[in-house]
């Protein structure tokens, strides 16, 4: 959707509450993707979350997309999850023995262990997932879902002079 996610998530949410005869009092809890990935996006989806979870008196589990990935795909041993980024490159976690902080690396890379591509996965694949991860998560206490960034804003600072503010 290139523009009007925010005025349509919340209806979409709406809609698929009731085609599952579900309402928000049932929700016990909200899990959110946080990325990365579209900056607006992910912006959106996790202040919906957060706001939801606050007025229902529920938590929000925020869950990474690498962390959906190498769920959804059940991997066991050392693996690579990668999900696609701008400029050629990849953003790319490694999970099991060598773990180690994700990292933004070149799409042509050789990775040394099994590759879980984000980009493979279903809507749906990806909706349970975040679901089943944030469920698991759900058992210790978490922090407040927040957007997860590998790289910052493409936008610049604006040129002009803040205005003065009078006394």
């Amino acid at each position: 959707m290139a523009k009007g996610q925010a005025e349509r998530l919340l209806p979409m949410i709406e809609d698929m509450m009731v085609a599952q005869g579900a309402a928000f009092a049932d929700l016990a809890g909200i899990c959110v993707g946080t990325g990365p990935g579209n900056f607006t996006g992910i912006r959106i989806s996790v202040s919906l979350a957060r706001g939801l979870a606050l007025g229902l008196r529920v938590p929000a589990i925020g869950v990474t997309g690498f962390e959906a990935a190498s769920h959804a795909r059940g991997a066991a041993g050392p693996h690579w999850a990668v999900i696609d980024a701008p400029r050629g490159q990849v953003y790319a976690q490694r999970w099991g023995l060598g773990a180690g902080a994700p990292q933004i690396v070149d799409a042509g890379t050789d990775f040394d262990a099994p590759v879980l591509r984000f980009a493979d996965l279903s809507a749906t694949q990806i909706a349970q997932a975040v679901a089943e991860v944030g469920w698991l998560k759900s058992r210790t206490p978490q922090p407040r879902p927040a957007p997860f960034y590998l790289r910052g804003a493409n936008a610049s600072p604006p040129s002009d002079p803040p205005p003065v503010i009078l006394p």
